[in-house]
């Protein structure tokens, strides 16, 4: 092998064109012993550009700078036939040394074709020899070898003292215009180019050289390559080359232009700008091939949305290639406008000049793009990436968050539900409306143990007879409920045939219960399990490890609320026991009085509470009538509310009048303690004077209603509680017309949280007239049904217990009371004797007369023997008979035990076996002595005395003397 061949082939790949012209030059030069050598290539116009020489001194290789391809140039003529050329100089060029210098030419290709020529300038020797013709040759082939294999030269830019590149901000850049006319190779800078080129305008041809001259040389070729490509391909030139500088040093340089073509497709210019980079173009290059051929779509736009720019997947989903979607508006390609609001969505985020994200959907494929929009200074950068998996993932991740939300949620709205709930039911309640509902379950059924059976304490979503079925097999071992709680572990059953494979003994409680999926979970607590919760649904359903989970999760929630909800049902049916042992179990049938009476405990959490309400029947057809409250909830209260009632009863015997037993009550509970506070209202009612006395404490008034439906609410004295009164107490008489009705009642009946007592009074005799009205009162348990319901429904449910006393009051008429003064003499009770005979004949009940007269003549004779007057007698006849006799002393009378040898003492005894109920009361003028007896027996006959009368008269049927006989002068004796 030639020695210069070898020496050639020994240089590595990857040299520099330059580099590459350089060494080739000089080979051939000093092969041939040449004066120097040229490299012309392949313009953007019929023209020949130098961009390599060696051993020319410098005014030559300038005048051989820019040939013209049709010109009989020795490398015109080379390029044009595409063979060795061998030609003496033009005759015009400046005096070359030596006769026989001529120029030896040979055509270099790259890709295929032709891109330029080698040129040596031969000395004395004239035309090369054939091997030098083949040596040259070889030298070409070795050039157009290493110019495939030539990197891009670059020069790294400056860095901070971090090593970072300065980042060039849209300020920073100097950008000029440049105009070149393809036909002349005239070539017009602007200011900016010409003053970032360096050239000064006295050095400035205007022409294709001046350019040429400052480049760098590595980067003429290819800059050169691209212009021509562009011209040829009608597309866009764009190329990034290094300019040498005033100072002598290199900075890159970015054009961009685009050729213009007469009609025939010649063409005529070349317009565009440039802009100084800091970028390094290796980088660039590498940015751009990774953009070119990246998955994902990517195209750039103009200010005006022309596109400039589309990488291959952009040209897939457009269905266009780049040189055909150069320059077209985006818009108006058919891709584009086939995806909904497009357009407006893009202008709108370009107009915030900020960088914006969303996503864009491609109709008929289903596709989701995210589309992302970047502003630059000479455009906008458009990016989608399909996200259609990444969004359905993402959507899925959404679900199963949102979905794991709202069991979080659904666990604390079921958590502070059964914080609140308070009884079994509150529990059961609160399953059925928070966990039903999320599950679409339609059946629930919460069974506790109760001694050997498995009872349902709380069942939604079933009929009461498959209620009474499951219940009538609560002592059965192999129900399902059974086994869940002997294994603590849940079962889930998907369907009817899992449930009779579970359970083949209850196989018919799916068909009798309509349901077809079942979910029974046990209740534990404590580590204790004491029931199961059932959760059904009415079509077959397989619930999901995730369901399954959340509902053993509630279970667990469920059972310790329910554990603590019985231990409060139990507790609270204690006191509600306690509380309704204290209050009347029943009320009297009276004929003075027949009333109805409703006690309502405070709404759910609270504890029982101190309110009352009595009938006490008294002598003589007069009924007290008491309604009270105990400030405060809790068993101390109920349990001051059973003294006071006790308190209440003993004063009432006692007949005393209203006033004093307020008085009395009043001491009772400022003995008990500083915070003990109680309202009462007593109320005497006379059924023989129709009288009605009134006392009070802190408590308000009772609605009268009149027979002819009117309202009224009697002004009483507003004394303070009990406990924190100072007596006396005013007492206040009214007259009650006969049927009557008279409304006693505690505050909570009227009063709530947003209701004042005032306006709940004003409802209350609302609802009374209209009771009235529509024959309602005639029914007094009706009555409260419906004041109740009427004042206590709503926002007024009672917070505080309430209690209602109804009494319907009536008189005795004047045809069954009988009265007499007697004088206060022996004989009195003789008299007294003879009036009952008379009355007791008139009145039909001669069967009593015997026995009466004895109470009447011993009553009598004790008042004339140990009291004074004035005397008298009266007699009533209700549904008892009562015998009363008034004296003027207010000493009342006790019963003495006589001995054997006492002539005396025995008369109260006598008074004890002969009626069924004697007594003495003040008046206001002494004291009244009383006794009842019945007017029918157990039999429906009349009573007769008892033994006590046989005993101590013989036989008093037989008596046929007259009692008149007995003079008081004897018993004196």
């Amino acid at each position: 092998m030639h020695a210069r061949l070898a020496l050639l082939s020994a240089v590595s790949p990857g040299l520099p064109e330059s580099e590459v012209f350089r060494l080739g030059l000089h080979h051939a030069a000093g092969e041939l012993c040449a004066l120097g050598g040229m490299v012309h290539l392949c313009g953007p116009t019929s023209a020949l550009c130098l961009v390599s020489a060696v051993g020319l001194p410098p005014g030559i290789p300038r005048s051989w700078g820019l040939i013209d391809q049709e010109s009989q140039v020795a490398p015109a003529r080379a390029l044009r036939q595409g063979s060795a050329v061998w030609m003496p100089p033009p005759a015009a060029e400046a005096p070359w040394p030596g006769t026989r210098t001529g120029l030896a030419v040979l055509p270099v290709s790259a890709g295929g074709r032709i891109m330029g020529t080698l040129t040596v300038l031969t000395g004395d020797r004239g035309e090369p020899t054939p091997q030098e013709w083949d040596f040259l040759r070889s030298v070409v082939a070795w050039t157009e070898e290493r110019i495939v294999q030539a990197p891009k030269v670059t020069i790294p830019a400056a860095t901070e003292p971090d090593g970072e590149r300065p980042q060039q901000t849209v300020g920073d850049l100097r950008v000029g215009w440049w105009d070149w006319n393809l036909q002349t190779d005239e070539l017009i800078w602007d200011a900016a180019v010409m003053e970032f080129y360096g050239t000064k305008p006295a050095d400035y041809t205007g022409t294709i050289q001046d350019w040429m001259q400052i480049l760098h040389p590595d980067d003429l070729a290819p800059t050169l390559t691209e212009a021509q490509r562009a011209i040829r391909e009608h597309s866009v030139y764009e190329a990034t080359y290094r300019v040498r500088r005033l100072d002598g040093t290199y900075g890159w340089s970015r054009a961009r232009g685009k050729p213009t073509y007469d009609d025939q497709g010649v063409p005529l210019r070349m317009v565009g700008v440039r802009w100084e980079s800091s970028e390094w173009p290796s980088a660039r290059d590498a940015l751009s091939r990774a953009l070119r051929h990246m998955s994902d779509i990517f195209l750039t736009v103009d200010a005006e949305w022309r596109i400039i720019f589309v990488n291959r997947e952009a040209e897939r989903t457009l269905g266009s290639s780049q040189e055909e979607l150069f320059g077209r508006v985006l818009w108006d390609l058919p891709a584009a406008q086939r995806i909904p609001d497009l357009e407006r969505r893009c202008r709108r985020a370009a107009a915030e000049e900020t960088p914006a994200s969303f996503d864009v959907g491609i109709p008929d494929t289903g596709r989701r793009y995210q589309l992302r929009l970047v502003p630059g200074p000479v455009g906008r950068a458009i990016y989608l990436a399909d996200v259609t998996e990444k969004r359905r993932m993402q959507e899925e991740r959404e679900a199963a968050e949102r979905a794991a939300a709202e069991r979080a949620a659904q666990v604390a709205e079921l958590t502070a539900a059964l914080a609140k709930a308070t009884t079994s039911q509150d529990v059961v309640d609160a399953v059925a409306q928070r966990v039903l509902p999320p599950f679409d379950a339609v059946g629930l059924v919460v069974q506790a143990i109760e001694g050997n059976q498995l009872l349902a304490i709380g069942v939604v979503g079933y009929a009461d007879d498959f209620l009474d079925l499951l219940n009538s097999r609560s002592t059965a071992a192999t129900l399902p409920g059974w086994s869940v709680i002997a294994s603590g572990e849940p079962a889930f059953l998907s369907s009817p045939e899992e449930y009779a494979a579970y359970a083949p003994d209850h196989a018919d409680l799916p068909g009798i219960g309509h349901k077809q999926a079942w979910a029974f979970m046990p209740l534990t607590a404590s580590d204790h399990t004491f029931g199961v919760c059932v959760v059904s649904w009415d079509r077959p359903r397989r619930l999901t490890a995730d369901e399954r989970s959340l509902l053993t999760t509630i279970s667990a929630l469920v059972a310790q609320a329910l554990e603590r909800a019985r231990l409060y049902d139990a507790e609270h049916s204690r006191s509600r026991e306690l509380q309704r042992s204290l209050l009347p179990r029943g009320l009297p049938d009276l004929p003075a009085c027949v009333a109805a009476a409703r006690y309502l405990p405070a709404g759910q959490g609270m504890d029982v509470g101190g309110d009352w309400y009595d009938v006490i029947p008294l002598s003589s057809g007069r009924v007290a009538l008491v309604v009270g409250d105990v400030m405060g909830h809790g068993l101390p209260e109920a349990a001051t509310m059973g003294r006071l009632r006790t308190a209440v009863h003993t004063l009432a015997d006692l007949e005393l009048p209203p006033d004093e037993i307020m008085g009395h009550l009043n001491d009772i509970v400022g003995d008990m303690s500083e915070d003990s506070y109680v309202t009462c209202l007593y109320a005497l009612y006379d059924s023989t004077t129709q009288v009605c006395s009134l006392a009070r404490a802190g408590h308000p008034p009772p609605a009268l209603v009149h027979p002819d439906g009117t309202v009224h609410f009697p002004e009483l004295a507003t004394d303070p509680p009990l406990g924190a009164a100072k007596p006396p107490f005013e007492t206040v008489e009214l007259a009650v017309p006969d049927g009557s009705l008279l409304v006693l009642y505690t505050d909570g009946l009227v009063e709530s949280a947003k209701r004042e007592v005032d306006e709940g009074m004003s409802a209350l005799a609302r609802l009374l007239c209209a009771a009235h009205e529509e024959g309602v009162e005639v029914d007094l348990e009706t009555l409260c049904d419906t004041l109740t319901a009427g004042l206590l429904s709503g926002e007024h449910q009672a917070a505080d217990d309430a209690a209602l006393l109804v009494a319907r009051l009536h008189a005795l008429t004047e045809d069954r009371m009988a009265s007499w003064p007697l004088p206060d003499d022996p004989k009195a009770a003789g008299l007294a004797r003879r009036h009952v005979r008379e009355q007791l004949s008139a009145w039909g009940l001669d069967e009593l007369t015997p026995t009466t007269e004895l109470l009447a003549s011993e009553m009598v004779g004790n008042v004339v023997r140990h009291a004074k007057g004035p005397v008298s007698l009266r007699l009533l006849h209700d549904a008892r008979l009562i015998c009363e006799v008034f004296d003027g002393s207010l000493t009342m009378p006790r019963i003495r035990r006589a001995t054997d040898t006492d002539e005396g003492g025995r008369g109260l005894q006598l008074i004890t076996a002969l009626c069924q109920r004697w007594g003495a009361r003040y008046t206001p003028h002494g004291k009244c002595i009383w006794t009842e007896q019945t007017l029918l027996g157990p039999d429906g006959c009349l009573d007769r005395p008892s033994d006590a009368q046989d005993l101590l008269f013989l036989n008093a049927e037989d008596f046929a003397g007259d009692l008149d006989a007995l003079s008081f002068e004897r018993r004196d004796q």
